[in-house]
């Protein structure tokens, strides 16, 4: 009877504690994931230090916060600042997402032919994000960057004013899902596709809504 019991106890639990495992293991070889949530402020970031503690503390809860996270994000060389680029920050790749697909093998690979769609480039908790066609569509992705990752040259705003306003401004975005209404290629580029607006001045939370986005953000780990 005790050998009985111990072998139902093994065909019920085992198999789940290998799916555990299994879910355990794609959560740290997480190196990518575009955000759940934006921070709610439209195109104020708290600057890229901001934005970099979102990435952070999202992967912290969903496991993956043993690993430095950068945001995707240039900066601009506005009032004595140096331009950053978002393709500096991230690290050498590859970079898988939260089912351990790789997105990209390296910097090249990821600005050139990667394996960024809509069914890859999932949140920190494994989950598709809305695109062109859904409702609502969140596929606006904030980047400020150039389609190589480098930054904006000085003048026309491309980050919100360096992601510190939730008014004024411009910030450019991706689209994650590879769609929408822009001219292409721009429709399908992740990273480029075009500049937020709206009537609040094009970096409020509700301008970025206006176009298809959400003020989320893609998260590469650097190391």
């Amino acid at each position: 009877m005790a050998k009985a019991m111990l072998g139902l106890f093994a065909a019920l639990v085992l198999p789940g504690m290998g799916l555990f495992a299994s879910a355990q293991a794609q959560q740290s070889e997480i190196s990518f994931f575009v955000t759940s949530v934006g921070l709610g402020k439209g195109g104020d970031l708290g600057g890229l230090d901001g934005a970099d503690r979102h990435c952070q503390a999202l992967a912290q809860a969903a496991g993956a916060g043993g690993r430095t996270w950068r945001a995707y994000l240039s900066t601009q060389a506005e009032g004595g600042a140096t331009a950053v680029n978002a393709r500096d920050r991230i690290g050498r790749g590859p970079w898988r997402n939260a089912k351990g697909e790789v997105i990209a093998k390296d910097i090249d690979e990821l600005h050139g032919t990667n394996n960024l769609t809509k069914e890859t480039a999932l949140t920190e908790k494994g989950d598709v994000v809305n695109g062109y066609g859904d409702k609502p569509n969140r596929h606006d992705i904030l980047t400020g960057s150039q389609s190589d990752g480098r930054a904006f040259p000085p003048g026309e705003d491309r980050t919100c004013r360096n992601w510190t306003s939730s008014t004024q401004g411009s910030a450019m975005v991706g689209h994650h899902d590879r769609a929408g209404t822009s001219p292409p290629p721009a429709d399908k580029s992740w990273n480029t596709s075009h500049p937020s607006r709206g009537p609040d001045g094009g970096c409020s939370q509700a301008d970025l809504r206006s176009t298809g986005g959400d003020g989320l953000l893609y998260c590469f780990a650097a190391n």
